[in-house]
């Protein structure tokens, strides 16, 4: 289709940033394989910090909600490494002394996560868009609605909290 002697992108084209035949990512594919590698590490900091809040947990069951994210930053985890592994051929190496801020209290450590999680998104949502072949952008949006998962039960366990101080 054309308009005043321009060839209009068809719907598609424009969906997937193709013009003239050329892929144009939002983010570049530089960007995000740095943005993996930090991911890494963000993931490895989150499962210590989750494995510090399932000790401090009130109940069994915001015990066992939080094991399960636990288990999934596992999973991003291994996820991202395979990514980074695939595209560069190396593996993604992690210092084991690290270390994590513990919070003042459990619910100052509920809050941080459910931030963390989401600035983990926006994060995420850079590497997705960079990344070419939607193989590797699936892996990424698997993790993506993890962390939206987690954030709702972060919110969860908040308003569990609430309730317990009003009651």
């Amino acid at each position: 289709m054309y308009y005043r002697d321009y060839m209009m992108p068809t719907m598609w084209q424009v969906h997937y940033g193709y013009q003239n035949n050329m892929r144009k990512f939002y983010y570049s594919f530089r960007e995000a394989l740095k943005l993996v590698k930090d991911a890494v590490l963000g993931e490895k900091k989150d499962e210590l910090f989750y494995d510090y809040l399932i000790t401090k947990a009130p109940t069994k069951e915001e015990k066992e909600i939080i094991r399960t994210i636990r288990n999934d930053e596992r999973k991003h985890n291994k996820m991202f490494r395979q990514i980074y592994k695939d595209f560069t051929g190396m593996d993604i190496k992690i210092d084991e002394e690290i270390e994590f801020e513990k919070p003042n209290s459990y619910i100052d450590g509920i809050k941080r996560a459910l931030f963390g999680e989401l600035k983990a998104m926006e994060k995420y949502r850079n590497i997705r868009a960079g990344l070419p072949g939607r193989y590797y952008r699936d892996m990424v949006f698997e993790i993506l609605t993890d962390e939206l998962k987690h954030a709702d039960k972060y919110n969860y366990i908040l308003n569990k909290d609430l309730y317990r101080r009003i009651d």
